[in-house]
């Protein structure tokens, strides 16, 4: 996670979230309690997809939607999430998926 000042620069210190060997736990209570001490205005979500496929899952786009509604409501806005798969990207951004 990239948190982003009104001029959408980005903070010095990133998110903290849990991390396992294949997984990562997102919880949007965590990332709205993180944007609001770093007064933040915009976020920017990135993860990795190991398998090489840059597709978002199921999983993905339900999350990245409940992290929208979250921050939306503390008026902090997603600018993207990006899936980083071998030497691809998507951008939910550019396929309209926010």
């Amino acid at each position: 996670m990239i948190f982003l000042d009104a001029q959408h620069r980005g903070h010095r210190r990133r998110g903290d979230v849990s991390r396992h060997a294949y997984a990562t736990s997102v919880y949007p209570r965590e990332v709205v309690k993180r944007a609001l001490a770093l007064n933040a205005a915009a976020v920017i979500f990135a993860h990795n997809h190991p398998s090489g496929v840059a597709e978002p899952s199921q999983s993905d786009r339900l999350l990245t939607d409940a992290l929208k509604q979250a921050l939306q409501l503390v008026d902090v806005r997603v600018l993207d999430h990006f899936i980083v798969a071998g030497a691809g990207c998507l951008s939910f951004a550019e396929k309209g998926m926010l």
